[in-house]
């Protein structure tokens, strides 16, 4: 039996744990009960990511679309959110894998601390508890969560196929991030809609905001990968730099440095290369461009929102976006 008692997890932004706190501690208990297994070693690895401190946003955004929409009982939403959060944990998991990350989310990272192999499988064990939730749902509820992993995994072969690769273009970062980042928020929202009793014109324009608050939130993480304060954002930057991962200020930049592409393009570089890498990006001009860019994805969720009648929680789901912006202001 599992008695491991969930970590208390700041959510993001601040002001949902005040309005929707119940609900986010119920996907906490939630996720703990369901990171439980026969195999120790399995929960042991789970339970090290998943209660490390995530901020909890794609539970946070599909709960206030849900409540937004007029949704009531919970027993559905919190099930889909916690879903959400096992895939996104699942592909965490792969993502250090495939990057060879040493840490995440200021720890030593589970591959690090428990080597490939096992890292694997719990990615795949937390994949499996994902859907056995999903499972209870629906069938177009099951093929929505089931779109999100097929463009998770696609975006993750895209991604590698232009990891230090100096020829990646903006077209070819925003199809990764589309499919990495945003496809999940998409079909949270739009699970969160359906759920809460949506009529079908809602359902999709809350699609159209869960995917444009995750183009948001993947650009603000790039530019803070740059431009943040390690100790406010909790993590070194310029990882993306390190594993070679098109950011959207690197791509932004490349097409105007020699060096930089250079730098971008070396296998292993060293923490020099990604000093000065960091630096060219910095003096490049382009962080004001990402700003734009995020600012005005942000805008698109606030524009889709129209639609959903004013109420505390319509309120809250903006300023979590507002919140988003201003990590970078």
């Amino acid at each position: 039996m599992n008695t491991a008692q969930p970590r208390r997890v700041r959510p993001y932004p601040e002001a949902a744990s005040s309005l929707i706190g119940a609900e986010l501690e119920q996907v906490e208990h939630r996720l703990v009960e369901l990171l439980g297994s026969r195999e120790p070693r399995l929960s042991e690895i789970a339970q090290y990511l998943v209660c490390s401190g995530g901020k909890r946003v794609r539970p946070a955004v599909a709960i206030f679309v849900f409540r937004a929409c007029g949704g009531e009982s919970l027993t559905d939403i919190i099930d889909a959110a916690v879903a959400l959060e096992l895939i996104h944990s699942a592909t965490l998991l792969h993502d250090d894998i495939i990057d060879g990350s040493d840490f995440r989310r200021g720890n030593d990272s589970a591959l690090r601390k428990y080597g490939l192999a096992d890292t694997l499988v719990t990615g795949d064990f937390l994949f499996c508890r994902a859907f056995e939730l999903c499972a209870r749902f629906e069938e177009r509820v099951i093929r929505w969560a089931a779109e999100a992993c097929v463009s998770l995994t696609e975006g993750e072969i895209l991604q590698a196929r232009f990891r230090h690769n100096a020829a990646v273009t903006f077209d070819d970062y925003m199809e990764i991030i589309t499919r990495k980042t945003a496809s999940l928020f998409r079909q949270g929202a739009r699970t969160g809609a359906y759920l809460g009793g949506a009529d079908p014109n809602t359902v999709e324009k809350m699609a159209a905001c869960g995917f444009a608050v995750g183009l948001t939130f993947q650009m603000v993480d790039d530019l803070l990968d740059v431009a943040g304060n390690e100790d406010r954002i909790g993590k070194p930057v310029g990882i993306d730099l390190r594993d070679g991962n098109p950011s959207l200020p690197v791509v932004l930049a490349l097409p105007h440095d020699a060096e930089l592409r250079s730098l971008f393009e070396k296998r292993e570089p060293t923490p020099a290369d990604i000093g000065a890498a960091l630096a060219r990006v910095r003096r490049s001009g382009v962080l004001d461009q990402v700003r734009t860019l995020a600012v005005g994805h942000a805008n698109h969720a606030r524009a889709a929102m129209e639609i959903i009648a004013p109420s505390v929680y319509r309120d809250s789901l903006l300023d979590l976006i507002d919140q988003l912006v201003e990590r970078v202001s």
